[in-house]
C-alpha cells in the first residue's frame, strides 16, 4: 500500500523530533529518520502504533548525502513525500569561539547546513508540482540562537541556525508556485537533552530572562510544527516562526 502523504521527521528519534513525530501520527503516516539511537526510534514507533497510527523507523545520517539518499529511496518505496520537518542538528559542544576546534566546526555545518540543503533539495524534487509533484511543506527547525548569536557558549551552532533561516527565505520565494511551502520554526530554551549540555545553575539564569519566566516543552514546539504542516497554514511561507516565550 502506497502512502500520499507521508510526514518525514529528520533526527526524530528523541526530544523536539520525536514529539513532532508523535503529535503528526494522529494525522499523517510518519517516517522517523534517526542516526544512531536504533532503540528510541522504534520505540517511537511502536508507542504510534499502540495509538493506532503509522510509522517506520529509517537509519540515515543526513550530513552524509549518500546515506540520506539510500533512505530517501526506502521513503520512495513507502509513498509521496509530502512533508519534510528537518530537525537533525548537532551542537558542537559547549565553546568559546576562541576555543573551538575546526572539526567540531565542520561537523554542525555538515549535520546542520549541508544535511539540511540536501534533504529540502530532495524534497523539493519530489513535491514540486513544476516536476510532476503534488506540493508539499519543508520545516526547518531553526533556533531563537539564529537571533541571540548564543555568545560564550555555542556561536557556532548559532551561525548554522542563522544559515537556515536564509535558505528558508530563499528557498520559499523559489518555489512558492510549485506548491511548496517553505518555513522554520526557531525554539528558545526547550526542556530537551540539547540544553542538558548547559550547567544547571546556567539554564537556571537563562530561564530567568525569558519573559514567561520558563523553558518550553518539545510538545509546544511540536504544534507549531504540525500547525505549519497543514492545510491551516495554507497561505503561510518564508515564516520564521519564533516559539521562545518572548525572548
Amino acid at each position: 500500500m502506497r502512502h500520499e502523504n507521508l510526514f518525514v521527521v529528520t533526527g526524530g528519534s528523541r526530544g523536539i523530533g520525536a514529539a513532532v513525530a508523535r503529535l503528526a501520527a494522529k494525522t499523517y503516516p510518519v517516517v522517523i529518520m534517526y542516526r544512531e539511537n536504533a532503540d528510541a526510534a522504534h520505540r517511537l514507533v511502536h508507542e504510534i502504533h499502540a495509538h493506532g497510527g503509522q510509522a517506520w523507523a529509517l537509519q540515515a545520517d543526513v550530513g552524509d548525502e549518500a546515506s540520506l539518499l539510500r533512505a530517501l529511496e526506502q521513503i520512495d518505496e513507502l509513498g509521496q513525500m509530502a512533508v519534510l520537518v528537518n530537525n537533525a542538528g548537532v551542537t558542537g559542544g559547549v565553546s568559546r569561539l576562541a576555543d573551538l576546534k575546526a572539526g567540531n566546526l565542520s561537523e554542525v555545518f555538515r549535520v546542520n547546513v549541508v544535511g539540511a540543503f540536501v534533504a529540502a533539495r530532495e524534497a523539493v524534487k519530489r513535491m514540486s508540482t513544476a516536476r510532476g509533484g503534488k506540493g508539499g511543506v519543508i520545516i526547518n527547525i531553526s533556533s531563537g540562537a539564529s537571533v541571540l548569536g548564543s555568545p560564550n557558549t555555542w556561536i557556532h551552532y548559532a551561525s548554522s541556525k542563522g544559515a537556515l533561516d536564509t535558505m528558508t527565505i530563499g528557498l520559499s520565494k523559489e518555489v512558492a508556485r510549485e506548491g511548496v511551502r517553505v518555513n522554520a520554526v526557531r525554539p528558545g530554551i526547550i526542556d530537551t537533552e540539547l540544553h542538558q549540555q548547559r550547567t544547571p545553575e546556567a539554564l537556571e539564569r537563562f530561564a530567568s530572562t525569558i519573559p514567561m519566566g520558563r523553558m518550553g516543552t518539545a510538545d509546544e514546539v511540536a504544534e507549531s510544527v504540525v500547525w505549519l504542516a497543514s492545510p491551516a497554514a495554507s497561505y503561510v511561507t518564508g515564516c520564521l516562526m519564533d516559539v521562545r516565550g518572548g525572548l
